[in-house]
């Protein structure tokens, strides 16, 4: 049963890796900017539930549709006045700006809560779920990361395929000059993707920290970073992708934090990330994108 838990524990935490990797590979795939900040994106929207929980004793779900709402217009903000003047940029520029971004966002929150570690309450009501007995134990939160998950990845790929916003996402994705001959709006949609993505980090912060309930201006930092391998795992750009690493990642790290060393599961999963990039480098799913001559 020991096994069974730590897979139902490691789908639990891939699948807050998965919804943070969406935010990293819609931007990366339409407008083909690496979001570092996104890390932090996830720790404002959790001092937001904190905040409006802790101090204004509003319920969980006003909480989270507030943290929801205050993260999509940051990561429309975050657009605007960072990337947005760089579109044309080297990939350098924006990385060092993305870097500079997610810098500011950890002070600001530094000097707003401080530097210490806060306790954070789980918004998830669902109880646990005992099987075998007692011996395979489900907790709430688990349920509802996995339900969460499953339910974004849907509703995320009925609207790209569906809707006309999703499509204007798919051509900009495929070639932004074209698109804007069509008559799509390059920079509507781009600041969608954004909100979008940023929107479902608040959702996967409050996920991780009801999992984890601790909360600091550091707390998105390694998710993020890890959300990333995620996204570049299972093929950056691709949302299925973002799905399949995302769950694979989070399978891996608690195996190796159960089976080999919890001090070194962060170096297995990133080992394993380097293997599957020798061997495949566009990621399970990606693809080969060749050059405009």
């Amino acid at each position: 049963m020991s096994f069974i838990s730590y897979l139902i524990n490691g789908v639990s935490l891939g699948s807050i890796y998965a919804i943070i990797a969406l935010g990293y590979t819609m931007v990366y795939g339409i407008a083909k900017m690496l979001n570092f900040a996104h890390g932090d994106v996830i720790m404002i929207g959790c001092y937001i539930v904190f905040v409006l929980m802790g101090s204004f004793h509003l319920n969980s779900t006003v909480s989270i549709i507030a943290a929801v709402i205050g993260c999509t217009v940051l990561g429309v903000v975050i657009e605007k006045i960072a990337y947005k003047p760089l579109r044309k940029a080297s990939p350098l520029a924006v990385l060092i700006t993305a870097i500079g971004v997610s810098y500011f966002l950890q002070n600001f929150a530094l000097i707003l809560f401080g530097a210490d570690t806060k306790s954070f309450t789980s918004v998830v009501s669902i109880p646990t779920i005992k099987l075998a007995g007692g011996d395979l134990t489900i907790s709430g939160v688990t349920i509802a990361t996995v339900i969460s998950c499953i339910i974004i990845m849907a509703a995320l790929m009925i609207f790209i395929k569906k809707s006309k916003s999703g499509q204007a996402m798919l051509a900009v994705s495929e070639d932004k000059d074209a698109a804007q001959l069509m008559g799509v709006n390059v920079n509507k949609t781009i600041s969608l993707t954004f909100a979008i993505g940023s929107g479902l980090a608040a959702i996967a912060g409050v996920l991780l920290c009801s999992a984890y309930p601790t909360l600091s201006p550091y707390t998105g930092a390694m998710p993020g970073i890890k959300a990333f391998t995620a996204a570049v795992f299972g093929g950056i750009g691709s949302i299925p992708g973002a799905l399949i690493g995302g769950i694979l990642l989070g399978v891996i790290e608690i195996l190796g934090r159960a089976y080999i060393s919890s001090q070194l599961s962060d170096a297995i999963v990133f080992a394993v990330l380097i293997i599957v990039l020798l061997v495949k480098p566009t990621g399970l799913l990606g693809k080969q994108v060749q050059e405009k001559v």
